[in-house]
């Protein structure tokens, strides 16, 4: 049971913790700040830094009805597509965050959200991918992404089992049999006590795959207790 991401490291058994900084859209918009958020990292003794890579266009339409609008939570009254015109990471970044990554000594990597995102990483040679829990069930991305061979680290937020045992099919019916599943709350902040870390541990029986938590809760509690039930990866919201 593990994972060969690329010659620096392996995870799986009798391997350290694989710890992701998940930089997200907290670079408020400056690739300054988001130089200084991978140089922090790493300075964290953080294995990787992951990034995101969409635009707008390609989440969804530029539309203001009641469907294209959050309802409540941390970004209620926001419109979807001005929401993710300010939180997505430039295009033409993200050739430089990876090179000042490999720079320091940094694994990087990041989240495509369509087939044209996946081409676009694969021409900067981007070794591993992530697929967020909100596209899990996205199985033309999930086989797209798999076709590439490299390994796949999957979030699986609200999926049912039947939802995730879809997913790994199609991830392995492409002949990559690099796969490693992540428990997630995707709620922001998550809530420590709704975290359901014996999920992460069922997956593993049941899949026979590392796995391990994305955690999107404030604090360590939720990583450091799933750390302590064998988790093989822990991804964390740094800032």
């Amino acid at each position: 049971m593990e994972l060969h991401l690329n010659k620096h490291h392996t995870i799986g058994d009798g391997h350290p913790t694989y710890i992701i900084a998940e930089l997200s859209a907290n670079h408020a918009g400056s690739m300054e700040r988001a130089k200084e958020m991978i140089h922090a990292a790493k300075e964290c003794g953080a294995d990787c830094v992951k990034i995101q890579t969409y635009t707008p266009d390609t989440m969804t339409i530029d539309c203001d009805a009641d469907y294209f609008r959050i309802a409540n939570g941390t970004w209620a009254g926001e419109n979807l597509y001005r929401l993710y015109e300010k939180a997505y990471t430039p295009w033409e970044w993200q050739p430089q965050l990876k090179e000042v990554a490999d720079q320091i000594g940094i694994d990087f990597f990041s989240t495509p959200f369509d087939a044209s995102a996946v081409d676009f990483l694969e021409r900067m040679g981007i070794e591993f991918y992530k697929i967020a829990s909100f596209e899990i069930v996205d199985i033309p991305l999930l086989k797209y992404t798999a076709a590439k061979g490299k390994p796949m680290i999957l979030s699986v937020g609200m999926a049912s089992l039947g939802e995730i045992e879809a997913a790994v099919e199609a991830v392995r019916n492409q002949g990559n049999l690099q796969i490693a599943l992540l428990k997630c709350a995707s709620a922001y902040p998550a809530v420590t006590d709704e975290m359901n870390l014996r999920t992460m541990v069922h997956m593993r029986e049941t899949f026979h795959v590392p796995t391990g938590l994305s955690d999107h809760s404030m604090g360590s509690v939720g990583a450091v207790a799933a750390a302590a039930m064998g988790a093989y990866i822990i991804e964390k919201h740094f800032a």
